[in-house]
């Protein structure tokens, strides 16, 4: 299907349901079609049209979301962009995206973007709105606020018209992404693909018809606008969203609006559950495939009884997974289930694209209708390998079932004392502790983790390593920032080396984090703008903030 024929399929099959929900206002799928497509007169009448790449900055709201759906019905490829960039970021995306239109909050959290952008790009905003080009984005024609969009609109039989003429096979958005040490990229789906993408997990997400389902993740996320605002379309199903969540209000928020389906952040999952309202909260219409923390605790599932979802902004959301109501087979869980329809996976040699048999480590490619269309600027063939796979650079295995298990990063192999370290294996094992509602695993230089760190090698007999991983540079050793709730004193030696021991118990001595930092607050892990754990900056957390273990238990 295509937005504006899924839109008029709601209005008529839901018109009078509520589509979203959002703080202190609602609106219903006939009040959004209507509204999207008034907003979409207004467009047009500006000069936005079929092709037109419309960039938006905004908040989560229902106002987004009608700014989003009046761009795209009308054959517009709408380029999400994110509230959190700086205006270097901003610039930059806004050239990788070639945007012609750009539409901005006023301000938001004391944050005036037009000017933030004029620091970086001097007189844009005066050339742009005098119908000049300028030489730091020459494919931009126009400016405006949210609140400055002109008052005359096209018809509505053009508008209509528009929308008849959208495809399957036409761009649909551009959603930016970036891993935590590369440079972001912006990445095409068209509605065809992009809407067969969010349809082929519904299933598994548990989302339906009439559902109400909680999304905190912002909208110019691939979380929030494939996981949340598609999916609610599609599936004709309530999204309730929040600008920006607080504990206590969420709470109120969830207990009046009956939420069924709570998906997000496990850490925010877990911060309401730790909330001193949470216990006298009614919380009795969240439905089992809601995240784990939020449920009675007779109806949380073990860890990795669940399938981990997994997806990435180029399969537009998950493309992998199980029922999140059911448990995995015994022998299964811990795996991201199968692969959704519409998605191939192959595990190959990420050498030569060879092919490897079920069970064999390798490197992940998806080919298949629900993967991107393509990334801008680049070469289908400079992107895609010569059987039509995309290469992931992600590590795992299929296993003789057809299901996936993830291994981490191809480039996040760290060498510790010559031994082969996966973060994301400490990672794992650290979140499964008592105590622990997250952790995040990086290796540091051992310099910064002081002399003791030096004799460790020593004490081991096996000498110095030489670091493999990403900013690898002499010996590197094993850091990990940990978010715990549970602890009584979570910054004491004592509760540290009681960690550091039960992580021994169950991982070999060389993958024992040699430097830890305890933080209640997950809002702590500094992020990238595209929500992503921003490694280097987690590096010099702990170099700064962090405590050794003692020798013994590095030793021993």
């Amino acid at each position: 299907m295509t937005i504006p024929a899924l839109l008029a399929v709601r209005r008529r099959l839901d018109g009078t349901v509520q589509a979203f929900v959002s703080d202190d206002e609602e609106i219903t799928y006939a009040g959004l079609d209507d509204a999207s497509r008034a907003l979409a007169g207004r467009l047009v009448a500006a000069g936005v049209t079929k092709g037109s790449r419309v960039g938006l900055v905004m908040p989560n709201g229902i106002g987004w979301a009608t700014a989003a759906l009046a761009v795209m019905r009308v054959g517009a490829v709408l380029v999400p962009l994110s509230t959190l960039l700086r205006p270097s970021e901003l610039l930059a995306q806004l050239r990788v995206a070639a945007v012609t239109h750009l539409v901005v909050v006023p301000r938001l959290r004391g944050r005036d973007y037009l000017d933030e952008l004029a620091s970086v790009a001097p007189r844009l905003t005066r050339q742009v709105r005098h119908g000049s080009a300028h030489p730091d984005l020459p494919s931009l024609r126009w400016l405006r606020t949210s609140d400055e969009l002109p008052a005359g609109a096209a018809p509505a039989a053009v508008v209509e018209a528009l929308g008849r003429a959208v495809r399957p096979a036409d761009d649909l958005v551009v959603l930016f992404t970036s891993g935590s040490r590369g440079t972001p990229k912006g990445v095409l789906h068209t509605h065809g693909g992009g809407l067969r993408a969010v349809a082929s997990s519904l299933d598994s997400r548990r989302i339906g018809r009439g559902e109400r389902l909680y999304i905190p993740m912002p909208f110019f996320w691939t979380g929030g606008f494939g996981g949340g605002l598609l999916s609610a379309l599609v599936a004709g199903a309530t999204l309730l969203t929040e600008a920006v969540p607080e504990p206590a209000r969420t709470l109120r928020f969830l207990e009046r609006e009956r939420v069924t389906l709570f998906r997000g952040w496990p850490d925010q999952a877990a911060r309401l559950a730790a909330h001193p309202a949470f216990a006298a909260t009614d919380l009795s219409a969240l439905r089992p495939a809601s995240l784990g923390a939020v449920l009675p605790p007779a109806t949380r599932p073990a860890p990795g009884a669940r399938a981990n979802l997994f997806g990435m902004t180029e399969t537009f959301g998950p493309y992998c997974g199980s029922r999140l109501d059911t448990d995995l087979p015994a022998d299964r869980h811990g795996s991201c289930g199968q692969p959704f329809t519409g998605v191939e996976v192959r595990i190959a040699d990420p050498e030569t694209g060879t092919a490897l048999p079920p069970g064999t480590e390798g490197e992940i490619r998806l080919r298949g209708p629900n993967v991107m269309r393509g990334i801008v600027g680049r070469h289908r063939a400079d992107v895609f390998d010569a059987d039509g796979f995309y290469p992931t650079a992600d590590r795992g295995l299929l296993d003789a079932d057809g299901y996936l298990w993830y291994r981490g990063r191809l480039d996040d192999m760290v060498k510790v004392r010559g031994a082969t370290v996966y973060p994301m294996e400490v990672e794992a094992v650290l979140r499964a502790l008592p105590g622990v509602t997250d952790a995040y695993v990086t290796d540091i230089a051992a310099a910064d983790v002081g002399a003791g760190a030096a004799a460790t090698d020593a004490d081991a007999g096996t000498g110095a390593g030489t670091g493999a991983g990403p900013g690898a540079g002499g010996t590197r050793e094993i850091a990990a920032v940990v978010v715990a709730r549970l602890l009584d004193d979570p910054d004491g030696p004592d509760e540290l080396d009681e960690l550091a021991g039960q992580a021994r118990a169950r991982l070999s001595s060389f993958k024992i984090p040699t430097r830890w930092l305890f933080v209640r607050d997950p809002h702590r892990v500094p992020r990238l703008a595209s929500g992503k754990v921003d490694i280097q900056a987690l590096r010099r957390l702990l170099a700064e903030e962090g405590t050794p273990v003692s020798r013994k238990l590095r030793s021993e």
